[in-house]
Formats: C-alpha cells, sequence, structure tokens
C-alpha cells in the first residue's frame, strides 16, 4: 500500500475566491497570493487529487487544508475534508485544521472533527497562525485532547539554513525540540524533514526525545537530495519516515520515482511508502473513553 502522507486540498469555492483570501490571510497570501501569475502556486480539490493518485499508482492520502488564523475558514475547510474523506473513504484521511489562538474554541473544533472521523489534526504553522512552538503551554488542551483519541499532530516545520524561499518560516529543529519536551506522549509528525531535526538525533537526548515523532518528506524536491532518504533512515531507522509530497505543490509520480530509486532497499521503502502512514492515520474508531466534546 502506497500513501501520500501529506497532501492538500482546497474547496472549489477556496479556488474561485483566491484572490480575496489572499488577501485576508497573511501566510496563505505570502505563498498563494500571486493571483494568476505566470506561474501560480497551484490548488487542488479532491477529485483532482485522487485522479493523481491513480495516475501515479498511489492507495491514498493523507490530506490537509490550510494553516488558517481564523477559526471559521478553519471550520469551513474541514467540513470539506471531512466530506472528501467520505466521499473517498477507501483513498483518504483527512487531518483537521485549527486556529490554536482560538483557546477553547480550537479545541472544541478539533473534538468536532476527531469524532466526526478525523485521523489527526494539522498541518499547524506557529508562523502562519501567531504561536511559538518554544512556548508549547498554549497548545495543552490540544495535546490532552489528541492523546486521549490516540491520533498525531502535524507540525511544519523549518530549517535554520539554506536557501529562503516563501513560506519557510522559524519553526526549527530547536523551537520544536522544546514542542516534543514539553509533551512527551504526544504523537507528532514533523514536515519537511523536521527542519533537519533527524540528523541531531545522532545525540543520544534528542534521539530520546524523539522517540514520539515522526518525520515526513513533504516539498523533498525543493529541500535536499534524495538520497536523504536512505540517509535519515540510516541514521533513525525507515519506522519513523512519512512518504508525503506536499500535492499539488508537487507532482506525485516523478516524486515517487525518484523515491524508489533514492537508495532504500524493499524493506524501507514498504515502510516508507506506506506501512508506517497506515499505521499512523487509517483508524476506523474512536479509542474507548475519548472526549467527543471537550
Amino acid at each position: 500500500m502506497i500513501i501520500d502522507a501529506h497532501t492538500h486540498l482546497f474547496p472549489p469555492e477556496f479556488i474561485r475566491d483566491r484572490a480575496a483570501l489572499a488577501a485576508r490571510d497573511r501566510w496563505f497570501g505570502l505563498t498563494h497570493g500571486d493571483g494568476g501569475g505566470p506561474r501560480p502556486a497551484r490548488l487542488a480539490t479532491a477529485e483532482e487529487l485522487v485522479a493523481s493518485l491513480d495516475a501515479a499508482g498511489i492507495d491514498g492520502a493523507a490530506v490537509c487544508g490550510w494553516p488558517w488564523r481564523d477559526g471559521g475558514l478553519c471550520r469551513a475547510h474541514n467540513d470539506y475534508l471531512l466530506d472528501a474523506a467520505r466521499r473517498f473513504p477507501d483513498r483518504l484521511r483527512a487531518l483537521a485544521i485549527v486556529a490554536p489562538r482560538d483557546g477553547a474554541a480550537a479545541v472544541a473544533e478539533a473534538a468536532r472533527c476527531l469524532a466526526a472521523g478525523a485521523a489527526g489534526l494539522g498541518e499547524l504553522n506557529a508562523d502562519a497562525q501567531g504561536f511559538d512552538l518554544a512556548e508549547p503551554a498554549p497548545l495543552a488542551a490540544l495535546a490532552a485532547l489528541l492523546r486521549e483519541w490516540g491520533r498525531p499532530l502535524l507540525l511544519h516545520a523549518s530549517e535554520p539554513l539554506g536557501h529562503d524561499y516563501p513560506g519557510k518560516g522559524t519553526a526549527t529543529p530547536d523551537r520544536l525540540l522544546r514542542f516534543l519536551l514539553a509533551y512527551p506522549d504526544l504523537r507528532v509528525v514533523a514536515a519537511h524533514w523536521g527542519g533537519g531535526l533527524p540528523f541531531y538525533e545522532l545525540m543520544p537526548e534528542v534521539a530520546a526525545a524523539a522517540r514520539n515523532l515522526w518525520y515526513d518528506s513533504a516539498a523533498s524536491t525543493y529541500l535536499y537530495r534524495f538520497d536523504v532518504f536512505p540517509r535519515v533512515a540510516a541514521t533513525i531507522g525507515p519506522g519513523r519516515i512519512l512518504w508525503g509530497t506536499d500535492f499539488p505543490l508537487l507532482r506525485q509520480a516523478p516524486f515517487l520515482r525518484r523515491t524508489r530509486e533514492s537508495g532504500l532497499d524493499s524493506a524501507a521503502l514498504a515502510a516508507i511508502l506506506g506501512d508506517n502512514a497506515r499505521r499512523l492515520y487509517w483508524h476506523d474508531t474512536a479509542p474507548s473513553g475519548a472526549r467527543v466534546v471537550p
């Protein structure tokens, strides 16, 4: 089973209202506000994702929305993702988005979505949504809810070095590590190879703090050579790596081909391309005792 563990979908009305949303949300404007320029950043619907999965020979995908600051936009986006997962139950798992600065309202929205079938929360983005991973206390209630449900939290992460790009942000490995130390029992996925954090797992104390951390490979083409796959697998083992493309930012078929050619052995490929994501995201029932309403 091959699963793309990091994709983004948008409701058709959001795509139509792209310019208005870019004006309303600073981070969306930064990354998607080119408004029909020569090469505008792509946005995709659920149907377009499923067509891409079929064309690339991919079985399923975890689908994210966008890290809006506005809780109303989060709720509308969640409704679309949950509906997409219901319409394509064998192919898609939804990750809900909340605005952490909304406090109790964010927890209530997370509980609503988990009860409706969301496989977790994410992709939360500290820079986009106005919180700091190095000051993790404001996310305590969300972390507690996710622990009760046994669901993961997907976080945007970025590199402290290298080239700049729209949306890079400041969610660097040092800040991510502070968050992990605050919530050691929470299952966390760090997008974009955790901004390089897996290489610091050669330090025993970092490896201990990261024991419940997974890394996804979203946007690898823009960040690293593709031998990042076997190098990280050799450092931390293949069991905590999730194959993700960041579709529609990147096309799935060539990303899959380059991953298969990266130097991973067959057992590591099976784990990274699907087995790990299936264990993490493919849930059918709520755990006993999980809160439905906070």
